[in-house]
């Protein structure tokens, strides 16, 4: 059976996080709260004799991405007119870059089971956004509504080189890409509304070949879970059909996710299809290297710099590190603690953070950077503990507390009276009475049963109320059960 090797390219539309939109002054509004249609004037609705005006906020959203992907950033770049005629495009052209694009020739690094490699970035390039149509079909019925609030929103396309031979890779390089764009600040990266959307180049050629199989291009793909099942659907479609003895067929394919099957949408358009020309009504885009040098200086650690310096300095293992890293306002958090508990193991704060935190987001639905619980109240929280004013226990539940409430640690432990019991002989007579109201349990330890110590002490927590030390309880209980022992 002939082996094949996959190639996969990406080409991300990234929406920009700007406040108005690419040509014109509409302002850029949440389509999910707002009418539709109410964020539109005659330049972003195509009226004639209407010139646009570029946003300088999104070209340096743009710089700024591009940098971050190693790219070379063009000292001049042009936009173009692509032509072609959609209902949700009321110009009938779309405003982007083709020859001469804003930047080129850059990589971003991955990391999959298979160990660290760099995708190719061939290309990051401005556009506008499109509107968007909702369909409907009532008693046999069809029609389709516009709303035009989407578009002339500001996009930045960035275009792999078809180096991903495995959905692994393409998980990989798209949550690396997700993270990466939400560092910057460029995006909100929210895939439920838009803002990021994935179209898939996949083909297949045999594994002795280098010559390209084919492919087939899968548009807008608006979750990691939707280009994974859409690039595994695709995979085996090809290899059915070569195994076959029969071609693919190069066309623009829809991803139907209630079936989970692609579906024909048009014959695959080249780009003399488009029509592409300068746009007559912009001059070229020149970026000067003072602002180059400004915007430059302006990109914060990156993800993977940051994964590596936390490896180097704190000791953290990859998937301690991964979760730290993976929101921007988590790793701000995780740091400002450790700037906050000078004699405090990183390794503890981010088990905290990763552990009770993480575990409280998840059922409140809570970012981080809402929680009622700031650095220096988690880090005050963890002081107690290492001063054994309470026990890892007691603690857990005191932040479930400060969560809830937004008290300090130190006023809900004195209200509640929750300070650590260390006393040792408080401690030994707690024990005694838990041994003299257990004789059998005694006796089963006394016979063999070993494990019954373990009963034993959460024994005497519960009789101490979780307050006990629990490491003097456990060198207690040894010493008393070994007494028994001994006779």
């Amino acid at each position: 059976m002939v082996d094949y090797i996959v190639d996969i390219g990406l080409e991300v539309h990234v929406e920009l996080a700007t406040r108005t939109k690419m040509f014109c002054g509409c302002p850029v509004v949440d389509p999910t709260h707002c009418e539709p249609n109410i964020a539109v004037c005659p330049v972003c609705t195509g009226m004639p004799g209407v010139l646009p005006v570029v946003n300088k906020k999104a070209v340096e959203f743009g710089i700024k991405a591009a940098l971050a992907l190693n790219c070379k950033i063009a000292e001049q770049s042009i936009f173009a007119r692509k032509n072609y005629f959609y209902p949700d495009l009321p110009k009938g052209y779309q405003i982007s870059q083709y020859e001469y694009p804003l930047a080129k020739n850059g990589y971003l690094k991955i990391v999959t089971s298979q160990g660290e490699r760099d995708i190719r970035i061939r290309r990051a390039h401005l556009e506008e956004d499109t509107g968007k149509l909702t369909h409907f079909s009532e008693e046999g019925n069809s029609y389709s509504l516009v709303d035009l609030n989407r578009s002339g929103i500001p996009l930045l396309e960035i275009v792999t080189e078809p180096d991903i031979h495995s959905i692994e890779e393409a998980l990989a390089y798209s949550h690396a890409l997700h993270t990466l764009l939400r560092y910057l600040e460029v995006t909100t990266g929210d895939m439920e509304k838009g803002a990021m959307r994935f179209e898939a180049n996949v083909s297949l050629r045999p594994a002795n070949s280098n010559t390209m199989g084919k492919r087939v291009e899968i548009k807008n793909l608006n979750s990691f879970r939707a280009m994974e099942r859409a690039i595994a659907y695709q995979i085996t479609q090809q290899r059915k059909l070569l195994e076959k003895g029969r071609t693919v067929t190069q066309e623009t394919l829809g991803w139907d996710d209630v079936h989970s099957v692609t579906v024909a949408q048009r014959s695959k358009e080249e780009a003399h299809d488009y029509r592409y020309f300068p746009e007559p009504d912009l001059p070229p885009l020149i970026v000067e290297k003072d602002w180059l040098k400004k915007i430059t200086t302006s990109i914060p650690e990156l993800p993977y710099a940051k994964k590596q310096r936390y490896k180097k300095e704190y000791g953290l293992q990859n998937d301690d590190i991964d979760r730290l890293i993976s929101e921007k306002p988590v790793a701000e958090y995780f740091e400002t603690c450790l700037q906050e508990a000078a004699h405090i193991s990183p390794k503890v704060v981010a088990n905290w953070i990763t552990g009770e935190l993480f575990s409280w987001m998840n059922q409140s639905g809570e970012h981080i950077q809402d929680l009622r619980v700031h650095p220096k109240d988690l880090v005050e929280l963890l002081r107690n503990v290492e001063r054994k004013t309470i026990n890892q226990n007691t603690a857990k539940d005191v932040l479930l507390e400060m969560l809830h409430s937004g008290k300090n640690s130190a006023n809900i432990i004195q209200q509640k009276d929750l300070q650590q019991i260390s006393d040792g002989t408080f401690i030994e007579r707690l024990i005694q009475n838990v041994l003299a109201e257990n004789p059998q349990e005694v006796d089963y330890y006394l016979n063999g049963k070993e494990t019954v110590a373990n009963w034993f002490f959460g024994q005497v927590m519960k009789a101490a109320k979780g307050k006990a030390n629990p490491k003097v309880v456990k060198e207690e209980l040894a010493r008393q059960l070994e007494l028994l022992k001994s006779g």
